[in-house]
């Protein structure tokens, strides 16, 4: 499967390594063109204001919607998910709109309130796995066609709209492509 990674800005080598060691062949999307070439995207985490400008700056943007409505699968995670959401709060940045959920940007705290903990989602990986949050957004509200795949603390962190996956932490910079292998395996193919 060849999968894009948005590379613009964000955790884009630490995806792409994830990616490939799920078996995915990774290809860095930095136009609509290059997204033409791809069956699956995932847009990482970093700063959504900055990401989204620079989306909409190019036309990935748009190029974005018009494939989802195609029906390409999405992973986005952390800044990802803010662009992926109907809903942000806390400063919104240009939304993509395509996924059923309200968040609330930063609301975990500064960067000196990023942690690292174990998520145990058993659509992932029967085992607990580590997982960071890196100035992680909360999913506030989820729509009735959202499924809950994992939880921290009672809100949830993991989440699945058919096609679309959205992800609050980071799970490619702890070292374990579980979620990345889920994202190629069970929502791209």
């Amino acid at each position: 499967m060849r999968v894009g990674v948005v590379a613009l800005q964000g955790d884009v080598a630490e995806h792409a390594d994830a990616l490939r060691a799920a078996g995915a062949e990774v290809v860095l999307v930095r136009t609509p063109e290059a997204l033409e070439r791809v069956q699956a995207l995932v847009i990482p985490g970093g700063e959504s204001t900055t990401l989204g400008a620079l989306m909409a700056r190019c036309g990935l943007d748009q190029a974005v919607r018009r494939r989802v409505g195609e029906g390409m699968p999405v992973f986005g995670t952390c800044a990802g998910l803010i662009l992926l959401a109907k809903r942000a709060a806390g400063g919104e940045p240009p939304l993509l709109g395509l996924m059923d959920v309200a968040v609330e940007r930063n609301a975990y705290g500064r960067q000196r309130e990023s942690f690292e903990d174990e998520l145990y989602c058993p659509a992932v990986d029967p085992n607990p796995f580590r997982v960071a949050f890196i100035r992680a957004p909360v999913i506030t509200w989820v729509g009735p066609g959202v499924e809950v795949l994992a939880r921290h603390e009672g809100l949830p962190v993991l989440v699945r709209q058919g096609r679309l996956l959205g992800a609050t932490f980071h799970p490619e910079i702890t070292g374990h492509c579980g979620v990345h292998r889920y994202f190629c395996t069970q929502v791209a193919s």
